[in-house]
């Protein structure tokens, strides 16, 4: 019962994370903030549905579909298409039309639906084709390697390839990295001091926005309400 899932890395340096997933009798999930998108293929009762999947600037619940089979590809942070700007993709989604169970239409061309052990080949396509880029400033920014612009050239190029600002996709992270760590059994107080909170109250707020649950609930799991840490649907 639940959502069952699995996750793999990839070697593709424009991809984060690909994964599957299936539902078993759970119809919602906690959504937690996420600085990254996906493209999600769903199959359910012989429907086929592609999505893309924005990223997310807080918790919040979502439906699950019923006996449902998924398959995700997580976009590492700075990719985007730039027919579907990254901006207007947050806290939002994008179906995709004209899917059958062996392709899907994709900027004025057929696809073959991705499946969850030849995502990278897919991926090359749409890298080949120019319907994916990446902008190299945002890692450079991340690995705080200052790029030779202006502090305003910087701001915007980040935002317009991640939809947040620098301080955002870091407020995000250090949340879902604590999540993982209390997840783990790690008290809430070395999370804190690991990870750079001011106290346990600036830590629960954190998790509270970004997360959905409270430092206790995470050291257990409520299989009636799973949590998207590693993927979405």
């Amino acid at each position: 019962m639940g959502l069952e899932i699995e996750s793999r890395p990839s070697d593709s340096p424009f991809v984060e994370a690909v994964w599957r997933s299936r539902s078993r009798g759970v119809d919602r999930m906690t959504s937690v903030a996420a600085t990254t998108w996906d493209l999600v293929v769903c199959e359910q009762r012989g429907r086929i549905m592609v999505t893309v999947q924005g990223p997310e600037s807080a918790a919040s619940r979502a439906p699950v579909p019923e006996e449902a089979a998924f398959v995700g590809i997580t976009f590492a942070l700075g990719t985007s298409m730039p027919h579907l700007p990254i901006g207007g993709l947050v806290n939002g989604a994008v179906d995709i039309p004209d899917a059958t169970r062996r392709t899907f239409w994709l900027k004025g061309s057929a696809w073959r639906l991705p499946d969850y052990d030849n995502a990278e080949a897919f991926v090359r396509r749409l890298v080949r084709e120019e319907v994916l880029v990446s902008d190299p400033l945002v890692a450079d920014v991340l690995r705080g390697a200052p790029p030779d612009l202006s502090a305003r050239t910087v701001q915007r190029r980040f935002l317009a390839a991640t939809g947040f600002t620098r301080g955002a996709v870091e407020r995000i992270h250090r949340a879902r990295e604590a999540a993982h760590l209390l997840h783990a059994g790690i008290p809430a107080l070395d999370v804190v001091h690991r990870l750079g909170y001011f106290d346990q109250p600036h830590l629960a707020r954190s998790l509270s926005r970004f997360i959905g649950r409270t430092a206790t609930q995470l050291r257990t799991r409520d299989p009636a309400e799973p949590m998207s840490l590693t993927y979405k649907t």
